[in-house]
């Protein structure tokens, strides 16, 4: 058996946040999960960076194109250890092999007949880096970034869409799995039943250059979708690797429901129009509202992955994503949300019955295994619970309802902290009769333990190590990897030795986080308010360029009365012009006729002890008290008067 799965390949326009971590998360689950299972697993991860966004953001921060995505891309790279994410390939749409796989398709395609060129006039967002059709706007704007759409005419190259429109709908009729949940399936189809338009899959370079070259006309750049998508098949080697071949027809795209229309309907028809069969399921997973509020930089409720690590723990993070979003649905992220989780299902139920049951094998065996003895019916429930718990985990698992495999893992977790309570296992070690009694109770302890150190890999997989490391090797190593064989009752062998474990997940204080969250905020407003008053005393290139900076040449200069600083200088640049020079105290008028300086030749006239000036001359402060002296800005060697300086 063999999966592969993918996340979007994440647009470089923004850093990562708890949008781009869920859905990292979920596929990196997905995948433990299916190697747990036995499967042979490749899991695909990367950033997207071509784009009229792309080339805005660099703009704006003063940098070129590539210099901005190589530092963008790198804080994914750099953010998914933290998660614990564990990818087999990185992709990113810069790369060689990703553009010449592009390059070729385009020109498989055109050669096909269905790439034409033709004039078109839209509604274009800049946001969404498409055209938008009427039915697709919200009272006049792109429901996605509530701004108006700009009308466009420009000749472009376009991709006959419209041709598989049928052939489309008929695939994901016969295949209901196709896309899930239901619900987005069903979106799709409604979509899919009005006449669907031909993609435009260019941009002329007049307006964008940052982007991929058409092979068959280098005055447009590809459209930044038809690029992006097909990282997918680039990534496993198409079309001639054994990759491709051994993973292609059970891939899974895992993407959020924003992008639902390329993946749904861009990416299946472009792949029939390559004709290559189409991917397996696509699904498709809603958004984190925090502080009953949609994500926004706007509004400041951006969660950014290193910060809930660095409050909650990289399990604690990972575990309340999963358990607390039914997928497909929205779900709501808040700070006294998660502590709760944590609180009540990590530290409580799971934490308590490991530090437990740990505890008493310690005291009672001197942390070895105890041999059981004959089942009683508790001992029976338990282990039925727990076969249970492994049917549901799997079925829900594989279906991508984490949070109800989550769920049935809990149910057992309770019941096994209940286990402890009716058996009192402190009360079997007061009588010497019931000790067979106690090593039951104990050893079906470890064993609901390890078995549940198996299930929880996926999606705490630093916790579960910390709990398997207390088991040591298993006897059969195979059982550690199929978890059909792995869950089987009774693998721990008695006399087993037990390791030392620190407890698992300590309670978080709320008061005390949200006292360290506030020194946080208040040093991070003092840095603010610093660096903001930095910024006020620089100036930008933009404005830099404003002025106007010349050479003159000093043709007369005079002392003005009643000042013992100043000095009414003449200067050509080209034309004349009088600027007033506080150099008296440095220089003689007699020493500087002849001259070249510089000067500012755009300020506005100003009168100074009666005499306007037209402009200020650039001079060096050397030294200071005493020994402090002005040295007028001169060139290397003469240049006509009035050469502007850069």
């Amino acid at each position: 058996m063999t999966t592969y799965v993918t996340t979007p390949i994440y647009y470089v326009n923004a850093q990562p946040h708890l949008g781009h971590a869920y859905t990292t998360i979920v596929a990196d689950c997905y995948g433990r999960f299916r190697r747990l299972m036995g499967e042979d697993v490749r899991f695909q991860t990367g950033t997207d960076e071509h784009g009229d966004k792309i080339a805005e953001a660099a703009k704006n921060n003063a940098v070129a194109p590539r210099e901005y995505v190589d530092n963008i891309s790198a804080m994914f790279r750099d953010t998914w250890p933290l998660l614990n994410i564990q990818y087999d390939h990185f992709i990113r749409t810069t790369d060689s092999e990703h553009i010449e796989t592009v390059s070729r398709i385009l020109q498989e395609v055109y050669d096909r007949g269905d790439i034409y060129f033709d004039e078109y006039t839209g509604l274009y967002c800049k946001g969404c880096e498409r055209f938008l059709t009427e039915k697709e706007l919200d009272d006049g704007n792109c429901p996605d970034h509530q701004k108006p759409p700009e009308e466009i005419s420009e000749t472009n190259y376009f991709f006959r869409m419209s041709k598989y429109q049928q052939q489309l709908i008929d695939h994901i009729r016969n295949n209901p799995d196709f896309i899930t949940p239901e619900r987005y399936r069903n979106e799709v189809l409604s979509f899919l039943s009005e006449p669907l338009e031909d993609l435009c899959i260019s941009r002329p370079t007049s307006r964008l250059t940052w982007g991929i070259p058409l092979p068959f006309d280098k005055n447009y750049v590809t459209y930044v979708w038809f690029d992006a998508l097909i990282n997918y098949v680039t990534g496993i080697g198409y079309p001639s690797s054994r990759s491709f071949d051994r993973y292609w027809s059970v891939a899974e795209h895992v993407i959020g429901k924003d992008i639902l229309k390329p993946h749904a309907i861009y990416w299946p028809t472009m792949l029939m129009a390559m004709e290559l069969p189409l991917y397996k399921k696509l699904h498709v997973h809603g958004h984190w509202i925090v502080n009953e509020a949609k994500m926004s930089k706007s509004i400041g409720n951006v969660k950014r992955p290193e910060e809930l690590i660095a409050n909650f723990g990289v399990d604690g993070f990972r575990y309340f994503t999963l358990r607390e979003m039914s997928f497909g649905l929205d779900a709501s992220y808040s700070t006294e949300g998660i502590i709760d989780r944590i609180n009540s299902d990590l530290a409580n139920d799971l934490g308590n019955l490991f530090s437990r049951s740990l505890a008493m094998l310690k005291k009672y065996t001197g942390n070895v295994v105890p041999e059981p003895a004959e089942k009683d019916e508790t001992d029976q429930l338990l282990i039925e619970t727990t076969e249970k718990m492994v049917d549901g985990y799997i079925s829900c698992m594989a279906d991508f309802q984490f949070h109800k495999g989550l769920e049935a893992v809990w149910k057992l977790i309770r019941h096994a902290n209940k286990y402890i309570v009716v058996n009192e296992p402190w009360s079997l070690a007061k009588e010497e009769q019931s000790r067979s009694r106690l090593d039951s109770v104990l050893y079906n302890l470890a064993e609901c333990l390890r078995i549940l150190s198996l299930v929880l890999e996926p999606a705490i997989p630093q916790t579960a190590g910390t709990m398997q490391s207390v088991f040591g090797a298993l006897p059969d190593i195979e059982n550690r990897i199929d978890l059909r064989a792995g869950s089987a009752w009774g693998l721990l062998e008695p006399g087993t030795r037990l390791g030392e474990s620190p407890p698992l997940f300590p309670r978080i204080d709320k008061k005390q986080l949200q006292a360290d969250a506030a020194k946080v905020k208040q040093s991070k407003k003092k840095q603010t308010k610093t660096a903001k008053q930095q910024d006020e005393s620089m100036i930008d290139f933009d404005r830099f360029k404003e002025l106007d900076l010349r050479v003159a040449q000093i043709v007369a200069a005079e002392p003005i009365s009643k000042s013992d600083r100043l000095l009414k200088l003449t200067v050509k640049a080209p034309e004349e012009r009088v600027v007033v020079a506080g150099i008296a105290e440095y220089y003689k008028p007699e020493e500087i006729i002849g001259k070249q300086v510089i000067i500012v030749a755009n300020l506005k006239p100003a009168k100074l002890m009666g005499v306007t000036s037209h402009g200020m001359v650039l001079a060096a402060v050397d030294g200071q008290g005493k020994t402090k002296k002005l040295v007028l800005s001169t060139l290397a060697g003469q240049v006509e008067p009035g050469s502007k300086v850069s």
